[in-house]
């Protein structure tokens, strides 16, 4: 642990600048190395508060949504870029304002939008299905069968693209080099007709480059070998690898109840609002120093403080005793966690805070009553 936590309130997702700026220089060797550009998944980590950080090493941000866009534009500033599903009418005009690059999801898309986004010289691409397998999770897998998420190349063929300059594929969810691999080359078997024609090629995001065991050689000296062959502009919009391991959620205990199987240590967190992952995926945080149930002395089941009967994280065992005031530190609950968050029930929201690599705590984020009431009508 390299930060003080008596300096830390609870509960707070603790962003550790240290930890970011070691993420940001792998991704800079990365583009040094093999000439992509990377730009920042919104999706994943939108921590505005980091961008000015994270604009001295990468390129600008992909966003989701107009929303996302907007976020991009006012407090990145660099380039911008879009997919969407599927784009409203009502916003389109002011996604073209924004937008360098609009990535459409359908042909059906690209005909009803495409000459608009053209008309205001926007670098337009289709995202398209490369048809691999590898994430385990049909909930984060955009291939899975029946995915509503890119065009098949069945579905390509005969097409007028006149006017796309790109394709974006994205197909991993905090994959290693393997599968970044088995992308590029599943994307160059199936569409490399295309490819002569495009300015750009997007491989999206999901390469955990931050991840001790990605080799980011073989990432590297694969997109050398694909700009080589094709001579297009390569881009990576990992979210996940920025924000990977860059920080804890600090949590205190409220209660300990009895129950009719194990104690529940009630924690001031909730897991349906502030760790949705758990339930959805589900999966199981690692806590500092904590065991698997029966490991250690102690164990308890850990629970949030909202009404739904099933806002529990899981049973964790201690060396010692919890106690009302313990404090708990949910390890790496900075990506995909924070952008996902709800302020269901009025829980109150974890503040969002900095430990500097100065050795300082920043507090940057505390909610309200008024952010909980202003959600409603």
């Amino acid at each position: 642990m390299s930060f003080d936590l008596s300096k830390v309130p609870s509960p707070c997702y603790l962003l550790e600048e240290e930890m970011l700026i070691s993420n940001l220089k792998v991704l800079k060797l990365v583009q040094e190395q093999s000439g992509c550009k990377i730009i920042l998944a919104l999706k994943g980590f939108a921590m505005w508060s980091t961008f000015e950080l994270i604009k001295q090493y990468l390129h600008g941000c992909t966003a989701s949504s107009l929303w996302e866009l907007k976020l991009s534009d006012e407090k990145f500033g660099a380039e911008n870029h879009i997919y969407s599903a599927a784009y409203r009418e009502d916003e389109f005009d002011e996604i073209c304002s924004m937008a360098g690059h609009i990535v459409f999801n359908s042909v059906n898309q690209w005909q009803l939008f495409g000459p608009k986004a053209l008309a205001a010289g926007i670098s337009c691409g289709i995202r398209v299905n490369p048809g691999i397998s590898e994430v385990a999770t049909d909930l984060y897998n955009p291939c899975f069968s029946g995915s509503r998420l890119g065009v098949r190349p069945e579905h390509l063929k005969g097409k007028d693209l006149s006017g796309i300059e790109g394709l974006h594929a994205h197909a991993l969810c905090e994959n290693l080099a393997d599968s970044s691999v088995a992308l590029i080359d599943a994307f160059e078997a199936k569409f490399a007709d295309y490819i002569p024609n495009l300015k750009w090629v997007n491989f999206g995001g999901g390469h955990l480059m931050t991840h001790k065991d990605y080799d980011v050689k073989k990432l590297v000296e694969r997109i050398k070998a694909f700009k080589e062959k094709w001579s297009v502009e390569v881009y990576l919009e990992p979210g996940g690898a920025i924000g990977w391991r860059t920080g804890p959620l600090i949590t205190s205990v409220l209660d300990i109840v009895p129950t009719d199987q194990l104690p529940v240590a009630i924690l001031d967190i909730s897991a349906t609002a502030h760790m949705p992952d758990v339930l959805e995926m589900p999966y199981r945080p690692a806590i500092s120093s904590a065991g698997e149930a029966n490991e250690k002395e102690h164990t308890y089941r850990l629970g949030g403080t909202s009404c739904l009967a099933g806002d529990v994280i899981g049973d964790y065992s201690f060396d010692t005793p919890l106690e009302i005031g313990s404090r708990l530190i949910f390890e790496d609950m900075i990506h995909y966690t924070m952008v996902k968050t709800t302020m269901f029930n009025g829980v109150r929201h974890p503040d969002i805070g900095i430990w500097r690599k100065n050795g300082e705590f920043e507090l940057v984020r505390r909610f309200s009553y008024e952010d909980f009431r202003d959600r409603l009508s």
